[in-house]
């Protein structure tokens, strides 16, 4: 056995047990209501994370409108339960159907722009969004909803919810950047024309990806509303959403895996501790991340691996040329 394949067994036995760890532990009740929140929060972000990453870090899409799908699938579960009665389960599957095919309308009339224009495109939706849901009676316009479920989640029931659909998303993006698509995609980034004159479908590839990210983040939009319980246009269609998920990608790797897990671990205890400074919080992260644009722009896992060889199941981007 070659030493690649000892050390993902390795990191995979960890893995694992940290899954355990997590899971047994929220069961078993060793931890604070106060701990789950916060491994909660942390297992939102990074899925949120997670997604951006592989749109930007490995297929070369920056969107800033991610708050369109959590948007969307917030409302899903407020509107099918306090409307029409039904679970949170029906909610998962109506949010994340709604969200992929939102985004697979945004990729038919986005994707003809690239850049800089494609990724204010995708904000713009969002905010168009925002101002329709604000003056929309259906959806009780600015006043918002509430999610009416009876007998409603536990915090723990919504803990485990968290934490699975973290290592869902976790496991869909390793895979599909292990497989011939991922490839593609990371090729694609690089150079898009090269990428196509060896076969690479870019349309496709790029409708592909963003679906798939549609889909997750609008199912992570569900679980975050599950817990929070109500919501409003200008906090489900806010841009808070996407610069909360590019700082997290900035300081923990863009185009790595583990990048996303060790950013939103960051930015949930730097969230939590800034919270004792209203009115500088932003501020204060704001400079963080130009600190890490202008010092470590690989972020935390890609100067680790670049400097010292450190992989937790990566996969290497490619050099631009």
């Amino acid at each position: 056995m070659d030493k690649r394949k000892r050390q993902r067994i390795v990191e995979g036995c960890a893995v694992l047990a940290i899954i355990l760890l997590l899971y047994v532990f929220g069961a078993a009740g060793v931890f604070t209501s106060n701990t789950m929140r916060i491994l909660l929060k942390i297992a939102l972000y990074c899925s949120l994370g997670t997604m951006w990453n592989l749109m930007s870090g490995f297929t070369g899409m920056t969107s800033l409108g991610q708050q369109s799908f959590i948007g969307i699938s917030g409302y899903a579960l407020c509107v099918l339960t306090a409307y029409y009665g039904l679970s949170y389960w029906t909610a998962f599957a109506v949010g994340g159907i709604l969200s992929a095919v939102l985004a697979f309308l945004m990729a038919v009339i986005l994707f003809r722009m690239r850049g800089m224009y494609f990724a204010v495109a995708t904000w713009v939706v969002a905010e168009a969004f925002k101002t329709w849901f604000t003056s929309w009676s259906f959806v009780k316009q600015g006043a918002g909803m509430t999610v009416k479920l009876q007998p409603y989640p536990s915090s723990k029931e919504i803990y485990f919810l968290a934490i699975g659909l973290m290592i869902i998303s976790l496991a869909v993006v390793y895979g599909i950047l292990r497989s011939k698509t991922g490839l593609g995609l990371t090729a694609m980034r690089d150079d898009a024309d090269a990428a196509s004159s060896m076969g690479v479908n870019i349309f496709r590839s790029k409708l592909f990806c963003f679906v798939v990210c549609g889909f997750f983040t609008g199912i992570t939009g569900v679980v975050f509303y599950l817990n929070k319980g109500s919501i409003f246009p200008a906090g489900g269609f806010g841009i808070e959403w996407t610069v909360s998920i590019v700082f997290i990608v900035i300081i923990g790797g863009v185009g790595t895996t583990a990048g996303p897990v060790v950013g939103a671990v960051l930015y949930v205890f730097l969230s939590e501790y800034l919270a004792n400074y209203p009115g500088y919080s932003n501020i204060i992260l704001g400079v963080i991340a130009i600190l890490f644009i202008l010092f470590l722009p690989d972020g935390i896992m890609g100067t680790l691996q670049k400097r010292f060889r450190f992989e937790i199941f990566t996969q290497k981007r490619l050099p631009h040329t």
